[in-house]
């Protein structure tokens, strides 16, 4: 069976490879020109990624970060290295389990992530405006079922 339009209980198809390839399409070209003119330091979307994680998950551990986002151990470690050499995350050793280390964001992390959200949403406002009105309540209209997307694709042990 095509996996891009599985069956679904009410008898409709989610023609889910444009969505996919349109979420990408779209959250790709945000990232891309939106940095310039934040002031924050350039960052890879693999970085972002993990602060995004960590952000909605304070006290999550390194092996956790990297099951969520499905990546090596050691990739993850290593961008922790440098999230927490920039001062984006800190790491607190378990008072009586030294081995357990829980990974926080910093204020900075957060002024940061607020920062890229609002160029992200003014890039998104930019292009809207170019949009007809009813492309424009259509989306506005998707909007919750994109968030409930989000929340179910986020779900543990759904791949």
């Amino acid at each position: 069976m095509d996996r891009s339009t599985p069956p679904h209980r009410d008898g409709k198809p989610l023609d889910s490879r444009p969505l996919a390839v349109a979420i990408l399409d779209i959250s790709f070209e945000v990232r891309r020109k939106t940095h310039e003119g934040t002031g924050v330091f350039p960052l890879s979307s693999g970085v972002l990624d993990v602060i995004r994680v960590i952000e909605r998950h304070p006290g999550i551990t390194v092996a956790e970060v990297a099951a969520r986002l499905g990546r090596q151990l050691s990739n993850v470690s290593s961008q922790l290295r440098e999230l927490v050499a920039l001062g984006l995350v800190t790491r607190e050793r378990d008072a009586s389990d030294k081995r357990y280390v829980a990974l926080h964001p910093t204020s900075e992390s957060v002024r940061i992530k607020t920062l890229l959200e609002e160029a992200w949403a003014a890039a998104l406002a930019t292009a809207g405006d170019r949009l007809e009105e009813g492309d424009r309540d259509r989306l506005a209209a998707a909007l919750p079922a994109l968030e409930r997307l989000a929340a179910v694709l986020a779900e543990p042990g759904r791949d």
